[in-house]
């Protein structure tokens, strides 16, 4: 199981995403939920990034958003951005 650690910054901008994206609530929480319980669920997609995100990971929330984050061990993760894939990437 992962803890999630949730900083300052992620949760400011979690926030706005809610209030921009209300009809997606449900489904960022169903995510995340599944993502603590088996974080390689292939639903989720998760996934390495390359380039200057190189030490980073993402997985998909829907085809077109996406959640970045770091391991920082085998069991926690901290969370970095959330948007569309040309916003985050």
């Amino acid at each position: 199981m992962i803890e999630i650690i949730w900083d300052e910054s992620f949760v400011r901008l979690m926030k706005k995403w809610k209030k921009r994206h209300p009809q997606l609530i449900d489904t960022i929480e169903d995510k995340l939920t599944h993502f603590v319980q088996q974080p390689f669920k292939p639903s989720l997609r998760t996934h390495q990034l390359s380039g200057p995100l190189k030490g980073y990971w993402a997985f998909s929330i829907t085809y077109e958003y996406r959640l970045v984050f770091k391991f920082l061990s085998e069991h926690q993760v901290l969370l970095i951005d959330i948007g569309t894939h040309d916003d985050v990437y």
